[in-house]
């Protein structure tokens, strides 16, 4: 009985150092160190949504509008018509270039005909009127006479006559040519007539309806292409340095507070004068926004140090109604709560802390 009692004694003295240092292992886990953010502070710059393309269309030339193909939202693939002008008196001026051109094909046709007629049948050998003998006297006699004494040239007057003929064509040609031009110039506004979409997209805002009149440069359609967005943000000259194309950041939706990445897609080589602000566009996720809306974009500021800011797990931190709070470990080894002031998220795992905490102090992982 005795040496039982003195096995099951001796046993638990063995056991209980290792339950305690289970029990110590555990309560270790349980506590983490808090640790210096070593990150740059972000900023918060809010900007708006835009379409990736965006264009406006204007009228090239006077007159009436004929036909709107769509409203506000309605989406058209590239090359289809948007909106006709009425191009009435446009096609009367072809109808009439059209008449001038085949006119002046037909004075080509028969200044050809003169000319071969000429060239064959010269006028300068042509018979004087008259009677037989006298007519046959002249051309035996007078002019081989002229000639000879210089009152009158034969071969003279056949090459002006030749030349004559030659230029009648070349003015029909010059002709023809004048009246294709026009045609050109006719078809080139007719094709003005109709604004086509020169992309894939919607149109965003109506500047006219159908019936108005309208002059060259006058807004017609606004048209974008609002499957792909990006956010323009005025980024301060200081902290544009920090931005590089590629680069991947986090924005805030304003209409639910979620966080989506954006890539930064194009950063502008020159600064506002006035606000020393420098243009920067980040590309958005699809289907997150719409354009016009507003959006703020997380920029790390390099400029500025952490000032002590330190950082912990998301888990170590439990609100208390609207007020964040952590429980560091006192210097009795007991839980004590302390609230904290937070900051933006490090990774999925970490948030920052702004103040109530200092690095080397210890938490809860999971209070």
């Amino acid at each position: 009985m005795r040496k039982a009692l003195k096995q099951t004694i001796l046993a638990l003295l063995v056991a209980a150092p290792i339950a305690a240092q289970a029990q110590t292992d555990n309560t270790a886990q349980d506590w983490v160190e808090v640790q210096d953010a070593g990150t740059s502070v972000f900023i918060s710059l809010g900007g708006t949504v835009i379409p990736y393309k965006e264009v406006t269309l204007a009228a090239q030339i006077p007159g009436r509008i004929q036909s709107i193909s769509g409203i506000e939202g309605d989406a058209f693939d590239a090359g289809a018509e948007l909106v006709r002008i009425d191009s009435t008196e446009l096609m009367a001026q072809r109808n009439s270039a059209v008449a001038q051109l085949a006119n002046a094909e037909a004075d080509l046709r028969n200044a050809d005909v003169q000319y071969n007629r000429e060239l064959w049948a010269p006028r300068t050998k042509q018979a004087m009127g008259g009677m037989g003998m006298p007519n046959l006297f002249d051309d035996m006699f007078s002019r081989p006479m002229q000639d000879m004494v210089g009152d009158y040239d034969t071969d003279a007057a056949r090459s002006a006559d030749l030349y004559s003929s030659r230029t009648r064509i070349q003015q029909s040609r010059n002709s023809i040519l004048q009246a294709q031009s026009q045609i050109q110039a006719i078809d080139a506004k007719l094709r003005d007539a109709r604004s086509l979409a020169p992309f894939v997209g919607v149109i965003t805002h109506k500047h006219v309806e159908v019936g108005d009149t309208i002059q060259p440069g006058m807004p017609m359609l606004s048209y974008a292409d609002v499957e792909f967005l990006q956010v323009v943000v005025d980024v301060p000259s200081r902290v544009a340095p920090n931005l590089t194309q590629g680069q991947m950041l986090e924005a805030e939706l304003d209409v639910n507070n979620e966080r989506v990445p954006v890539r930064v897609a194009q950063v502008f080589p020159m600064a506002d004068r006035v606000r020393h602000t420098v243009k920067v566009k980040f590309d958005l996720p699809q289907g997150v926004s719409r354009p016009g809306e507003y959006i703020k974009v997380l920029v790390p500021d390099n400029t500025v140090s952490s000032g002590g800011m330190v950082k912990i797990p998301v888990s170590a931190v439990r609100f208390n109604g609207s007020l964040p709070g952590v429980y560091v470990k006192g210097e009795s080894g007991r839980p004590q709560l302390r609230l904290v002031r937070i900051g933006e998220n490090i990774g999925d795992d970490y948030i920052m802390v702004t103040s109530g905490l200092q690095a080397g102090e210890m938490v809860q992982r999971n209070p």
